[in-house]
């Protein structure tokens, strides 16, 4: 059994989700969040009788702002952080994560995420690929799952998979479509990585946008189409030669008529966008297509 809590970003409801495990060791927090949605994790933290320092296990999908980001407020109050080998330095010193996401996201970084601060070694937990990691009489195997970053861990805990951005963005029951931000894309690392989570024969995966889907095959087999048809979507206009600028009002509204024709009201389209930017799948795609061309 777990918990959602839904993180209300940017006011959405269901673009991010975190989710708590209790154990006889006290509870579980996989995923975090962005530090600017901070309160409404504590007050979900609230809702089921905890306090931001009862937490002392927190298991990140990976590093990226909207999954990780709020992670050192936790470990400031004593919690590990549990994440892939690759993130641990940028985690310890967030220098170049934070200016890397400023050259993205510009003036707008204070308002998505919020402040980010270091972690302190001690704090953080480097996992190996299918390392076992017990707490409170819990089991949870850290799957290495490459192609949206290579940092990417998803967490297996007995049949249930916790598939962070591996398993793409799906709201209210809409369709999936994956979420490409730059600058770790890899098309042939993400379809590997798909084949192996399905081959632990998961009955549901948790996405952290969001929630639980119960039919992991035919999830990952709707993501897998829409990831080849948006990467090559982005081949054709890059090697047309537009530019960002160019390209991006046009994929927002391709990915915007996908969603109508898939019965996604306007309502939702704009909690598809808050949860995966089609400007950040266009950086990523286009960045992912040039390392292929050099």
């Amino acid at each position: 059994m777990y918990h959602v809590i839904d993180l209300h970003f940017q006011g959405f409801d269901s673009a991010i989700a975190a989710f708590l495990i209790e154990t006889s060791d006290g509870p579980i927090l996989i995923e975090t969040g962005p530090y600017s949605t901070f309160g409404s994790l504590e007050g979900g933290l609230a809702l089921h009788g905890y306090k931001i320092s009862d937490v002392k296990h927190v298991l990140l999908s990976h590093i990226h702002f909207d999954h990780g980001g709020a992670a050192w407020a936790f470990a400031k109050e004593g919690a590990n952080i549990y994440l892939h080998p690759f993130g641990v330095d940028h985690m310890h010193d967030p220098t170049k994560l934070v200016a890397s996401a400023t050259m993205i996201y510009g003036d707008q970084m204070h308002t998505l995420w919020g402040k980010m601060e270091g972690i302190e070694m001690e704090n953080l937990k480097s996992m190996k690929h299918e390392q076992k990691l017990k707490i409170g009489g819990e089991q949870f195997v850290a799957l290495h799952t490459p192609g949206h970053a290579k940092h990417h861990i998803a967490w297996q805990w007995g049949e249930i998979i916790f598939a962070g951005d591996l398993a793409g963005v799906k709201i209210g029951g809409g369709p999936v479509v994956p979420p490409c931000p730059p600058p770790d894309i890899n098309l042939e690392d993400w379809n590997d990585s798909i084949d192996l989570v399905l081959k632990k024969k998961p009955s549901s995966l948790v996405l952290t946008h969001f929630g639980a889907e119960k039919d992991p095959a035919g999830h990952m087999r709707e993501m897998k189409e829409v990831l080849n048809n948006w990467a090559f979507w982005m081949k054709v206009k890059w090697e047309s030669g537009y530019s960002n600028d160019e390209i991006t009002p046009q994929f927002l509204e391709y990915t915007a008529n996908q969603l109508r024709e898939r019965g996604v009201s306007e309502i939702g389209i704009k909690q598809y966008e808050a949860a995966n930017p089609s400007w950040m799948s266009v950086a990523g795609l286009v960045r992912y297509w040039k390392k292929k061309g050099q």
